[in-house]
């Protein structure tokens, strides 16, 4: 379809207002409202929430957000050029959309944002996984958002749903799996978006959980995962015997061989390993 709102084609949005991709700002532009459309869908219901997104560039998944019923979104956008795009469809939704023009990786935007909050998001490239990361890594659970539907890099996305034993498995597959229930929920071609990035994307849904899978200090189960993962083909009883001085004994403890490696190694396995690292006997 060509509009969804009454709006021009997004192609004719990026004419009008000369909207080139930048590649220092991990551009890469979704033009059909078909896509955003169904990626909005992917969010769950959006009536009753606030959602948060980054990036929106010349608004497709803006729009797409706004015309599912998205009750109030609040866009964080970098790139000067797109705000006046940004504004036209403001105009259209007289409201609900809010815009903010800043890096989404220095702005506070929790006072324009009211529970329940979703965050949706074709993340640029270039700041999507530090996100991700700084979202599953608060320092009080639950966060302020309920969930989580953003875009990536397919080999980003399948590192996020990773299953132990899988060469994507590691860190980022256990700060999810501990905190949510994550999915590939779309898979896009590079063809998708302009310019066509040299790769494939997809699209991942995470569900907040109401407290952690299993019992552990994210503290330390972050610094068991870095060492384990950091020298991930070497076997445990190496990779982390900086951890204290009977590791192998810690690790036996908790039902984990000394001699395997962290890719073998399960999420509830780890956190009982930081259990016992941080009991400290």
């Amino acid at each position: 379809m060509a509009t969804i709102d009454g709006l021009p084609p997004l192609r004719e949005v990026i004419r009008a207002h000369d909207l080139v991709a930048k590649k220092q700002l991990g551009q890469n532009f979704l033009l059909d409202l078909n896509l955003t459309s169904k990626i909005a869908r992917s969010a769950g219901d959006l009536s009753g929430s606030d959602v948060l997104e980054i990036g929106p560039g010349p608004g497709g998944l803006t729009r797409g957000l706004l015309a599912e019923g998205a009750r109030h979104v609040v866009a964080v956008e970098k790139d000067a050029r797109a705000l006046p795009a940004l504004a036209e469809i403001a105009a259209a939704y007289p409201g609900r959309l809010t815009v903010l023009h800043g890096d989404a990786l220095e702005l506070d935007v929790a006072a324009h944002l009211t529970a329940p909050v979703k965050i949706a998001a074709n993340l640029p490239y270039n700041i999507g996984t530090e996100l991700l990361i700084r979202w599953l890594s608060p320092p009080v659970w639950p966060p302020f958002w309920q969930s989580l539907t953003l875009m990536f890099q397919k080999e980003v996305a399948e590192r996020i749903v990773a299953k132990p034993g899988s060469d994507h498995y590691g860190r980022l597959a256990l700060l999810a799996g501990w905190r949510t229930d994550a999915k590939i929920v779309m898979t896009l071609p590079p063809e998708a978006f302009t310019p066509a990035p040299k790769v494939h994307s997809a699209v991942v849904h995470l569900t907040r959980l109401e407290e952690p899978r299993f019992p552990a200090d994210g503290k330390v189960l972050n610094r068991i995962t870095a060492m384990a993962f950091n020298q991930r083909r070497k076997m445990l009883r190496s990779s982390l015997k900086g951890l204290a001085p009977d590791v192998e004994a810690r690790l036996e403890s908790v039902g984990i061989a000394p001699t395997a490696r962290a890719e073998e190694i399960g999420l509830e396995a780890f956190c009982a390993l930081a259990r016992n690292i941080s009991a400290g006997t």
